[in-house]
C-alpha cells in the first residue's frame, strides 16, 4: 500500500462531493485519485492547483491568467488579501514541491504526502469560496439523475483499444497484434460523438498488469476493448471483449476462428459490434467508412503494419525500416493508399528527426500524399501530410490550412490532426485558436510524450513561455527521457529564467537522449559560446562540420552557431542556404523573435524569400 493512501482517500471524498459541478477540477481529480504512480499524482495535483489559480485570477484579479506563472498570481492574491494567508501558504508549498518533482532525477516520493495534504486544504477552501452550499448539500432525485447522466453518458461513448496479446506458440506476432488493435482504433475514429483514445496512450499499458479501472481513469474513458491473437500456420483465433470501466463488467465478447485471409472481416465485425453494443449513432453516410478496407492483399497489409510499427519509433533506423516495409507493401498492392500516406508521413518526419534534406524528402512527401488521394480521396492522413508539406516546405499558409480543414472534415477525432493544425495556427500568429486544438489532441492522446511536448511548443509560439515550461515539465513526469521536452527546456530555462546551469544540463540531456541529433548539438554549441565556454563549443563545432560532409545537417544549425560566434555575415549566408533548401525549421524561426529578431536583416531576408504571413 502506498504511503499516501490515506491522503488519496481524502481527495477521493472531495472528488465525490463536487461531481457534476466543477468539470475542469473534477477531470483533473479523476486522474489523480485512481493512480498509484507518484509522478502522475504530482502532475495532476499541480493541474488541480492550476485550475483553481486560473479561476481565482479571473474572479478576484479581474483578468485572464495569460502567460503568468502560478507563483506570480499566488503572490498577487496574497498581496491584495484576496486569499487567506494559510491558504496562500498551502498554495506556495504545493506549487514549489510539484514543480521540484518535475525533475525526476531529484524527485523524492516523500513529497507526495505534503502535496496531497496541501491540495486537500486548498480544495476545501475553494469549495467554500465558490459557495458553502456545494459541499454536503442534499440533492433531489432529479438533481442526482441529472448529475449522474452528465458524468456517465459522455464516458459511455468513449473507448480505449488496448494492444491485443500475442498468444501464438512462437510469440512472433507482436506487430500483428498491435496492428489489428490500431486498425480497430482507426476504424472507430469515424464514428460520430465517439471519443477514441489514440494509439500511443492506449498502448502505454502494454505488458503491464494495470487494473482495468485504473486504465479507464487515467485515459478518462468508460469502456475498454482488449483481446488476444493466436496464429498457427494460416489459422487465426482472435478473442475480443468489451469491458465497462466502472465495474469491470463485460458488455460484449466474441471469439473468431478464421483463416488468415479473413482478417479484414474480423476487424469489421469487431468495430461494428462495439458501435452496436454501445448504441452509438453513425453519421449519415459514414457507415461505409467504418467498414472501409484499404487493401485486400494480406501480405501487403502485414507489411504495412510493420512499416507503421517502425515509423512510430521516431529514429533514423526506424524511418529507414518503415520506408522499406511501405515500399514492399506497394509492391504487393500498388493501389494501397494507406501505404502511400505512410511514406508521406515518414518523408516529412525524416527531415526533422532523421537525416534527409528537405529538398529531397518533402517533394517525395507531396508525391506520395497525392498518389494516396488519387487512389482514395477520403484519407485524412494524406490531407494532413499535405498540410505539413504546404506549411513547412512551400510556406503556402492558405493551402496548408485548406488541407488541414479537409482532414478534419473526414475525421475530426485523430489526435495528430489537432496537433499539426495547432502548431500551424501558433506559428502563423493565431495562438488563441491554437491552444484549444492542442488541448484536444492531449485529450485524445493524454499519455503521448510527443503530443504533450508539442503542446508546450504551441504555448511557446503563442507567447506564453511560463505555460510552455509547465507543459514540458509535465511531459517529463510522463516520460523522463523524452528529448524534445529536455531540448525546449534548455532554451526556456535560459531565455525565460536566466538559469544557465539548468539550460546546459537540459541541452546535454537532449543530445544524449536523441542519439546526438545534429540540431540539438548545434543548440548546445550556441549555448556554450553564449556563456563563454569557447573550448567546449569549438570542439563540438569541429565535430559537427565533419558530420555535415557525410550527412544532412540543417543550415539553420550553422546560422545559430555563427550568430553566437558574432559572425553576422556568415550567419546571413547560412540563413540564405536554409531558404534555398526550404529548411523545415524556418517557420519556427520566423515565429520566434529570439531566433529571428523583428526588424533585423535576418527577418528581412525571410520576408523577401516569401516566408511571411
Amino acid at each position: 500500500m502506498a504511503i499516501w493512501s490515506t491522503e488519496i482517500k481524502q481527495i477521493e471524498n472531495l472528488h465525490g462531493s463536487i461531481r457534476g459541478q466543477f468539470s475542469e477540477l473534477e477531470k483533473e481529480l479523476e486522474q489523480l485519485i485512481r493512480t498509484e504512480d507518484a509522478n502522475v499524482i504530482m502532475l495532476y495535483s499541480r493541474r488541480c492547483l492550476e485550475v483553481i489559480i486560473t479561476d481565482l485570477c479571473e474572479c478576484e484579479l479581474k483578468r485572464p491568467r495569460k502567460t503568468e506563472p502560478l507563483k506570480g498570481i499566488i503572490d498577487k492574491l496574497h498581496k491584495e488579501e484576496k486569499v487567506p494567508s494559510n491558504i496562500v501558504t498551502s498554495m506556495d508549498h504545493l506549487n514549489s514541491l510539484s514543480a521540484y518533482g518535475a525533475h525526476p532525477k531529484d524527485f523524492d516520493p516523500e513529497q507526495v504526502k505534503p502535496v496531497l495534504n496541501n491540495l486537500d486544504v486548498i480544495i476545501k477552501w475553494y469549495l467554500k469560496y465558490k459557495g458553502p452550499q456545494i459541499v454536503g448539500k442534499p440533492k433531489s432525485e432529479e438533481e442526482k439523475n441529472r448529475s449522474i447522466q452528465s458524468v456517465v453518458s459522455p464516458a459511455d461513448k468513449s473507448i480505449a483499444v488496448l494492444p491485443f496479446r500475442d498468444m501464438s506458440p512462437e510469440k512472433d506476432q507482436d506487430y500483428f497484434c498491435e496492428g489489428i488493435s490500431e486498425e480497430i482504433i482507426n476504424t472507430l475514429t469515424h464514428i460520430e460523438n465517439f471519443k477514441v483514445i489514440a494509439r500511443t496512450s492506449a498502448f502505454a499499458f502494454k505488458d503491464k498488469q494495470t487494473d482495468i479501472r485504473e486504465i479507464g481513469r487515467i485515459l478518462n474513458v468508460g469502456t475498454l476493448l482488449e483481446g488476444s491473437i493466436r496464429k498457427d500456420g494460416d489459422r487465426l483465433r482472435i478473442t475480443a471483449q468489451l469491458i465497462k470501466v466502472a465495474d469491470s463488467s463485460h458488455i460484449w465478447s466474441e471469439r473468431y476462428d478464421r483463416d488468415m485471409k479473413n482478417v479484414f472481416d474480423i476487424q469489421d465485425e469487431i468495430a461494428l459490434a462495439i458501435a452496436d453494443n454501445l448504441k452509438v449513432k453513425l453519421l449519415g453516410g459514414k457507415e461505409t467508412m467504418v467498414v472501409k478496407r484499404h487493401s485486400e492483399n494480406i501480405e501487403a497489409y502485414n507489411l504495412y503494419l510493420k512499416g507503421t510499427y517502425y515509423w512510430q519509433m521516431y529514429t533514423v533506423e526506424g524511418y529507414n525500416k518503415a520506408l522499406e516495409y511501405f515500399e514492399q507493401a506497394l509492391q504487393k498492392d500498388p493501389n494501397y493508399a494507406l501505404a502511400y500516406a505512410g511514406l508521406a508521413s515518414v518523408n516529412i518526419a525524416s527531415t526533422t528527426f532523421g537525416d534527409v534534406a528537405p529538398n529531397e524528402a518533402l517533394p517525395r512527401a507531396n508525391e506520395n500524399a497525392k498518389r494516396a488521394l488519387e487512389i482514395d480521396s477520403t484519407l485524412a492522413e494524406a490531407y494532413t501530410a499535405l498540410g505539413d508539406y504546404y506549411a513547412f516546405y512551400l510556406w503556402n499558409w492558405k493551402e496548408a490550412e485548406r488541407n488541414f480543414l479537409h482532414a478534419f472534415a473526414i475525421n475530426p477525432n485523430l489526435s495528430f490532426i489537432h496537433l499539426e493544425y495547432a502548431i500551424f495556427l501558433a506559428l502563423t500568429g493565431r495562438g488563441k485558436e491554437a491552444i484549444p486544438e492542442a488541448k484536444r489532441a492531449q485529450e485524445l492522446d493524454p499519455l503521448s510524450s510527443y503530443i504533450n511536448a508539442r503542446t508546450g511548443d504551441v504555448f511557446l509560439y503563442a507567447g506564453q513561455l511560463d505555460r510552455a515550461i509547465e507543459e514540458y515539465e509535465m511531459t517529463l513526469k510522463i516520460n523522463p527521457n523524452y528529448f524534445l521536452a529536455h531540448y525546449q527546456l534548455g532554451r526556456l530555462y535560459y531565455f525565460a529564467k536566466g538559469n544557465v546551469k539548468e539550460s546546459v544540463t537540459e541541452y546535454k540531456n537532449a543530445v544524449d537522449l536523441s542519439g546526438e541529433n545534429t540540431f540539438a548539438i548545434a543548440s548546445l554549441i550556441t549555448r556554450y559560446y553564449r556563456i563563454g565556454r569557447k573550448n567546449q563549443a569549438e570542439t563540438l563545432f569541429t565535430s559537427l562540420r565533419k558530420r555535415a560532409k557525410t550527412e544532412y545537417v540543417p543550415a539553420t544549425s550553422f546560422y545559430l552557431i555563427h550568430r553566437a560566434r558574432g559572425e553576422e555575415e556568415m550567419a546571413l549566408e547560412w540563413l540564405k542556404k536554409a531558404c534555398d533548401e526550404h529548411d523545415t525549421f524556418l517557420p519556427y524561426f520566423r515565429a520566434d523573435p529570439v531566433l529571428i529578431p523583428e526588424g533585423s536583416k535576418y527577418m528581412k531576408l525571410l520576408k523577401d524569400m516569401g516566408l511571411d504571413y
